[in-house]
């Protein structure tokens, strides 16, 4: 019955437009087919008027809400880079869609069509294609000089003092491996992953993998005002490094390592009061599609004094040593004398002499 109900409610609907449109073509033909047109292009082009005073009005309502209320400073000299071209974009390309929709809208309402005027069509002006072709090409050109600048200072080789750290994506986390005192990492071969003791596949025949150190909670520790250095990779699907206070990110690709560099300039204690926020934390989220847990990627950066990251790295037990207790003492050497000599076992991951 009540599909029955909907079929004739929308039948009327159909007759009811259908009688409206007709009665419309009477009108017209009773009052004149050139009067309605003239009125109806008036009442086009005040529209048009009103539509686009309204959507500037728009354009700066938007502007005052979210004035503040999106992410704050940058937070490393190569992000302001980042901001300045953003507003210098922004700026251009306001600028000419302001004017250009201005024109669109003035010449929509001055010649409208009447009575006393005709429209004249030509076919070309090559003067005025040169023009409107040339100066936005010098202007585009000028916009991908300075984002190609900004793109080779984050690609470029970091400085000698940076300090390294490998994050590695997989479904639905981030890996950060340090280097331990040895300050260097070491080798990895993904056919030794294992997620019970080898999450990166860390080959222990290697001795610069004994004091590395891998947080599993997404953890990034990183220097206020020292370059950091971040070799990326994946272990399964494509992740992507995002960074969005420091206005950075970087696809993570299995079988591939990619790299990016920057200096933080604002550590995270100075962001929270920057931000008035005790909560706020530096986050790296996963930019890329990954899976059905991509939601829930998501890592964390503290920003710290040198003194800080100190006292932090010494609290870590390396992970070679997390996964061997016994042989934590030779892991990680006090005395500065040479690394222990490493030999691989079938039924253990090392053994040690």
């Amino acid at each position: 019955m009540s599909v029955f109900i909907i079929t004739t409610l929308i039948v009327l609907v159909f007759i009811i437009i259908y009688q409206i449109s007709k009665a419309s073509e009477y009108a017209t033909v009773l009052r004149g087919q050139e009067k309605v047109n003239a009125q109806a292009n008036r009442a086009i082009a005040w529209l048009l008027v009103i539509m686009f005073l309204l959507g500037m009005w728009g354009i700066w309502e938007c502007n005052q809400l979210f004035q503040g209320r999106l992410l704050p400073k940058a937070a490393c000299k190569t992000g302001e880079n980042y901001d300045s071209m953003f507003s210098v974009t922004t700026i251009v390309t306001g600028i000419v869609f302001f004017l250009t929709q201005a024109v669109l809208f003035w010449f929509c309402f001055r010649f409208q069509s009447t009575e006393k005027r005709t429209s004249f069509f030509f076919a070309h002006n090559n003067k005025l294609e040169i023009i409107w072709t040339t100066i936005p090409a010098i202007a585009m050109a000028i916009l991908v000089a300075i984002g190609l600048r900004n793109w080779y200072d984050v690609t470029s080789p970091a400085p000698a003092n940076a300090t390294v750290v490998e994050v590695v994506g997989k479904q639905f986390n981030w890996l950060v491996r340090y280097p331990g005192k040895d300050n260097e990492l070491g080798k990895r071969d993904f056919r030794k992953i294992n997620d019970a003791n080898n999450v990166l596949g860390l080959d222990w025949s290697d001795p610069h993998n004994l004091d590395d150190i891998i947080s599993q909670n997404g953890e990034l520790h990183v220097v206020v005002n020292k370059p950091v250095k971040l070799l990326i990779g994946s272990r399964d699907v494509i992740h992507d490094v995002g960074l969005a206070h420091f206005r950075l990110k970087m696809d993570a690709v299995p079988g591939i390592t990619t790299t990016l560099w920057f200096t933080p300039t604002i550590t995270t204690a100075e962001m929270k009061e920057i931000t008035h926020n005790p909560d706020f934390v530096y986050e790296i989220s996963c930019d890329q599609l990954c899976g059905k847990g991509h939601y829930s990627m998501r890592g964390t950066v503290i920003v710290e004094t040198q003194a800080e990251y100190d006292k932090w790295m010494a609290s870590q037990v390396t992970y070679y040593a997390g996964n061997n207790p016994a042989a934590a003492p030779a892991a990680a050497p006090a005395d500065g004398t040479a690394k222990p000599e490493v030999k691989v076992d079938s039924t253990k991951a090392v053994t040690m002499k």
